[in-house]
């Protein structure tokens, strides 16, 4: 065998180790991509669920107060506004991970938590209020709605939140690898659809409910 045939031989076996390792991961990525959007439409399908739910019991009151009587529009505009400045802050903090500055991304990680939690004890206190009136969720099936729809919208920004946590921990101690950014970009849709949910929530059941 001459030194040509052996150097082609070589760079030959050298090209398919280098394709091995290349293909390796990407359907582990193709997979992960798959089933984050499968996750997020089941997760909107459920949503849907919940909205129909809604509207079929909305007037089944029991006698009971209506949601004209028990909506303060002034504390849910405080929880959108900051559900929505949230929303800003957490694409900010997406912007900084693509030029990989490290202090503006878990600043904007930072306010983005922040401003859920403000959310989570504005719907809270909204909760209790509710509650120490009298209009819990076993008051009438209008309640019961109500407080499963926006009660599993709390619950999905609580996990937000501590995925948000998560992701910061991670960029802190590991930097901004590939895979981080690919669990930054989930997290960032998955935070955006809570956003639309929540223009939906306040579309549909406070202001129609406050004006019915």
């Amino acid at each position: 065998m001459t030194d040509a045939t052996l150097a082609f031989a070589e760079a030959d076996a050298h090209m398919q180790g280098a394709v091995v390792a290349h293909d390796g991961p990407a359907p582990k990525r193709i997979v992960t991509g798959y089933g984050f959007w499968i996750f997020l439409l089941s997760d909107i399908v459920m949503f849907s669920c919940f909205f129909a739910s809604y509207a079929v019991l909305l007037g089944q009151t029991a006698g009971g107060p209506s949601g004209a009587q028990l909506f303060d529009l002034k504390g849910v505009a405080a929880e959108t506004a900051c559900l929505l400045l949230s929303s800003f802050t957490c694409g900010l903090a997406s912007i900084a991970a693509d030029v990989r500055s490290a202090r503006w991304y878990q600043a904007a990680m930072a306010a983005t938590c922040v401003l859920g939690l403000a959310f989570l004890a504005l719907e809270g206190h909204e909760f209790a209020g509710l509650v120490a009136r009298g209009a819990g969720p076993t008051r009438s099936a209008f309640l019961s709605a109500f407080f499963a729809l926006v009660g599993c919208h709390g619950m999905h920004v609580s996990a937000g939140i501590l995925w948000l946590l998560t992701m910061m921990a991670q960029v802190f101690a590991k930097g901004f690898r590939a895979d981080i950014m690919r669990r930054l970009l989930c997290f960032a849709l998955f935070w955006h659809a809570l956003d639309i949910i929540w223009v939906a929530i306040f579309s549909v059941v406070y202001l129609l409910g406050s004006a019915a």
